[in-house]
C-alpha cells in the first residue's frame, strides 16, 4: 500500500494522481492519509520518483468535477477521486455519471459541497466594526499587523466542507470595495477592497476579531426577527431542513429560535400571531 499525504490541496493531489496513473498503479494499491496515520500501514511500496510511460487522457469536465468534489470533507476524500480518475482514464466514462455506483457517490459529494456553499451565502452574518476601534484591543492590533488594514465587516462561520475559498467569491461582488473578513475554525479569507486573500490556517487574531465582534444593531435585529416570525406557518422539520440547527449557535437570532418554536407549539400557532398581540382587547364589530 502506498500512503500519500496531499495536505488537502487539490493541486498537490492532482500531481500525485498524475504520477500514479503514469505508472498504472491501481486504486486499491494507494491511499491518502494524514502523516500521523501513515504508520498504521506497513508496506514496502513507494511513491514513484519519475513519471511512468502511460499518458492518461481525461476530459476537462472530469477535472472540474474532481476539483469541486475535492472540497468535500469525509472518509475516502481523495481515494474516491483517484478511483473515478482511474476508470475514466481507462475508457470507462460512466464513473462520471450519477447512474453509476461510484459516480453516484461523486455526485452526492458535489451536492453536499454546493449545499454548503449555499449555507455560507444564506446564513453568514457580517458585523460592522466601529470606525475608530479601541487601540488597546489586542485582537484588533494583531489583525492590523496581519492584513495591513482593518476590515469594515467581519463574520464567523463553521462550514462542514472546505468551501470557504471558492464560495466567498460571492461576497466580492455583493460588498463592492468594502473590506471584509470571514474566519472559520480552519481557514479564513480577507478582502482588502482589491483582492481576496485566503489563509489555509486562519490566524488567531482573525478568529478573535470575528468571534468577539459586538453588533451595534443586534438588539434591533432580534426585535425585528421575533416580530416577523410567523408561528401559524411553522413546520419545524421543514425549517431545520432549510436552516440546520448546527448554524443556530452562530446566528444572532439563533438563541431565539427554540423559544419561538416552543411558544408556537403551545398556542401561537392557534392565534397566528405573537401572544402579546393576541391578548390585546380589540374593538368588537357587531353585524
Amino acid at each position: 500500500m502506498i500512503v500519500l499525504d496531499c495536505g488537502d490541496l487539490f493541486d498537490t493531489w492532482r500531481q500525485q494522481a498524475r504520477w500514479l496513473l503514469s505508472h498504472q498503479i491501481n486504486p486499491d494499491q494507494v491511499s491518502w492519509s494524514v502523516p500521523e496515520d501513515a504508520d498504521l500501514f506497513t508496506s514496502d511500496d513507494h511513491y514513484p520518483e519519475q513519471l511512468g510511460p502511460f499518458q492518461a487522457r481525461v476530459p476537462l469536465e472530469l477535472v472540474e468535477l474532481l476539483q469541486n468534489a475535492a472540497q468535500y470533507c469525509g472518509e475516502q476524500r481523495w481515494s474516491l477521486l483517484y478511483e473515478v480518475l482511474w476508470r475514466v482514464s481507462h475508457g470507462d466514462r460512466t464513473a462520471m455519471l450519477a447512474g453509476d455506483k461510484l459516480g453516484s457517490e461523486l455526485h452526492r459529494r458535489l451536492k453536499q459541497v454546493s449545499r454548503e456553499a449555499h449555507h455560507l451565502h444564506a446564513f453568514l452574518r457580517f458585523i460592522a466594526l466601529p470606525v475608530s476601534p479601541n487601540p488597546k484591543d489586542l485582537a484588533v492590533k494583531a489583525a492590523l499587523l496581519e492584513t495591513q488594514s482593518l476590515p469594515e465587516y467581519v463574520a464567523w462561520h463553521e462550514p462542514a466542507h472546505d468551501i470557504l475559498r471558492s464560495a466567498s467569491e460571492h461576497f466580492v461582488g455583493r460588498l463592492g470595495r468594502h473590506r471584509w473578513m470571514i474566519a472559520t475554525p480552519k481557514d479564513g479569507v480577507f478582502y482588502d477592497g482589491q483582492q481576496l486573500i485566503h489563509k489555509r490556517q486562519c490566524p488567531d487574531a482573525w478568529q478573535a476579531l470575528a468571534r468577539n465582534a459586538d453588533d451595534p444593531h443586534g438588539e434591533l435585529w432580534l426585535t425585528y426577527y421575533s416580530h416577523i416570525f410567523n408561528p401559524a406557518r411553522l413546520n419545524p422539520r421543514v425549517m431545520q431542513g432549510h436552516l440546520p440547527a448546527r448554524f443556530w449557535k452562530n446566528l444572532p437570532e439563533g438563541p431565539l429560535i427554540p423559544a419561538l418554536i416552543s411558544e408556537a407549539r403551545t398556542g401561537k400557532q392557534r392565534d397566528g400571531q405573537a401572544r402579546k398581540i393576541a391578548e390585546r382587547k380589540g374593538k368588537v364589530i357587531r353585524g
